[in-house]
């Protein structure tokens, strides 16, 4: 965890940054085309784990939708490893 002002992580208050750290707070990094990148697991996690984190990150992103948003809010969701290829969830609706 490197210290960075837009993720909250350069604060006064380390303990309140440590505890989120700890509780398994999500870092996310969103593009102007509305590309959303997250991680969701490592690789030695087993199979249920990631779905379960996926699922719960879905539900945050559905939940964060600007009630001005019009149209299809996820298109598509891509799963992939930091450098493998990207495979496409199916049934995202």
């Amino acid at each position: 965890l490197m210290p960075n002002p837009k993720l909250g992580t350069v604060t006064a208050d380390v303990g309140a940054a440590v505890k989120a750290a700890k509780a398994g707070e999500v870092q996310y990094r969103a593009e102007k085309a509305g590309v959303v990148h997250a991680g969701v697991g490592k690789a030695s996690f087993d199979e249920a784990k990631i779905v379960e984190n996926a699922a719960a990150f879905i539900d945050a992103v559905r939940k964060a939708r600007p009630s001005g948003a019009k149209g299809t809010y996820i298109r598509r969701i891509t799963i992939s490893s930091t450098m493998g290829p990207g495979i496409m969830v199916e049934d995202v609706a």
